[in-house]
């Protein structure tokens, strides 16, 4: 579980930014980077099993995000407010915002919310991680920094009852620059299953914290999911932060190229 953190959250303690002035070329965010709910929202009628299953958060993905970041001495921005109180990695009007299920589980608390009460969350949580993130950017731009977004995620092995046998997965639309080079060198590693748009895809809604922070600034990005039990130890952990850190040190993005259409795909529901 997520160590503590106090019962009375101001928004700036809800957004994490660790090395702000990094020198690489990389900005991470880790959408999903923690289970903790602050006191106010309980348990959101859940048993404590939960809060510590994937519907809650990315199980793993911090450790491998703080990891990469330092080796590449890149930003890292990171939530830290569970995604049942509120998923930062979608936009305002998605149903699932504030979701009412996750993949099968109900949220009791997440029903019936007044328009007060959804505001609430926006403000809490929604907002500074975005104002975060934005803030970083425009200010690397404004100095003429060379900039690419790096989403960092985990997804379960099973979903729905069904199996995913992919280690990793990249994500991302029409704009390749990132992944067509990161998904070669993946593809080039022994015994490692690749997804290409799986196990989602910008079709799923899951690609927002990019298309907001870098494709409306025509920055090259990439959306990273890894399968959460490959990181669920310090080991799995080590092993793919320097295994994907050593990829990003050599990696020279594509040139630009095609249409900003989204990638199409499949459609599932939103716990990773």
């Amino acid at each position: 579980m997520e160590r503590a953190r106090p019962a009375s959250l101001a928004s700036s303690d809800t957004v994490g930014v660790t090395n702000p002035g990094g020198s690489s070329p990389f900005v991470l965010t880790c959408d999903h980077a923690s289970n903790f709910l602050p006191a106010e929202f309980g348990t959101l009628g859940l048993p404590a099993e939960d809060l510590s299953r994937h519907i809650a958060w990315d199980p793993g993905a911090l450790p491998v995000a703080r990891r990469m970041a330092a080796a590449l001495d890149a930003t890292l921005i990171e939530t830290r407010i569970s995604r049942l109180v509120i998923d930062c990695n979608r936009p305002l009007d998605a149903p699932d915002l504030v979701p009412p299920v996750s993949e099968t589980t109900i949220i009791p608390g997440n029903a019936g919310l007044s328009d007060t009460q959804r505001a609430e969350r926006i403000a809490l949580s929604w907002q500074p991680f975005h104002g975060a993130v934005a803030n970083i950017i425009d200010k690397r731009l404004s100095r003429g920094q060379e900039t690419r977004l790096l989403s960092v995620h985990s997804f379960t092995p099973v979903y729905k009852g069904k199996n995913r046998p992919w280690h990793i997965g990249i994500i991302h639309d029409d704009d390749r620059r990132l992944a067509s080079p990161l998904i070669a060198a993946l593809q080039r590693l022994a015994g490692v299953t690749v997804g290409v748009n799986e196990p989602y895809s910008p079709a799923d809604r899951v690609y927002f914290t990019l298309e907001r922070h870098a494709r409306s600034r025509g920055l090259p990005c990439a959306m990273i999911e890894i399968r959460n039990d490959e990181i669920s130890g310090e080991t799995g952990q080590r092993k793919w932060a320097d295994l994907l850190t050593g990829i990003f040190l050599d990696l020279k993005p594509e040139a630009a190229r095609g249409s900003r259409q989204r990638a199409m795909g499949k459609s599932v529901q939103s716990a990773s």
